[in-house]
């Protein structure tokens, strides 16, 4: 069986935070959501659970952090191509998302852009061409 990944992120306003993963393609599983929780599906492995203050308050002691203004951690998603990384960044700023939060990332068989959710919450989209990538890494670095 494959592992699968739940990131439990707290959100200040679950209507909008649902909303805004919908619109840069993560689809509600209805199953796992109620007025505390949305669990948005990214893939057959890669869920966000989406949770309220409170509900998130359920699972630690620890402070929430403000993710504007700290950084808590990084997300990153794989897109099949360059065109899927900038169509994902462009769906998140339509849906009210702020650009590039992090430097973009061209290094030719490599390009990666990011975007801040509404609570702040910073996700990366990256486009690797793997055999390019692998050739890049062996070749001898030039003085």
């Amino acid at each position: 069986m494959a592992k699968l990944i739940f990131v439990n992120l707290p959100v200040s306003d679950l209507e909008r935070a649902s909303a805004f993963y919908q619109a840069i393609g993560a689809v509600k599983n209805e199953q796992f959501s109620d007025h505390t929780a949305s669990c948005m599906v990214f893939s057959d492995t890669i869920h966000a659970m989406l949770l309220t203050h409170d509900k998130y308050q359920q699972f630690t002691s620890k402070k929430i952090a403000d993710a504007r203004t700290t950084s808590e951690v990084l997300i990153c998603l794989s897109a099949d191509s360059r065109e899927a990384v900038d169509d994902v960044v462009g769906k998140a700023k339509a849906a009210g998302g702020a650009l590039d939060p992090t430097p973009q990332q061209d290094y030719g068989f490599m390009y990666g852009r990011s975007f801040e959710d509404p609570d702040g919450h910073i996700w990366e989209v990256m486009w690797m061409d793997v055999e390019a990538a692998a050739k890049a890494m062996a070749a001898p670095a030039h003085a």
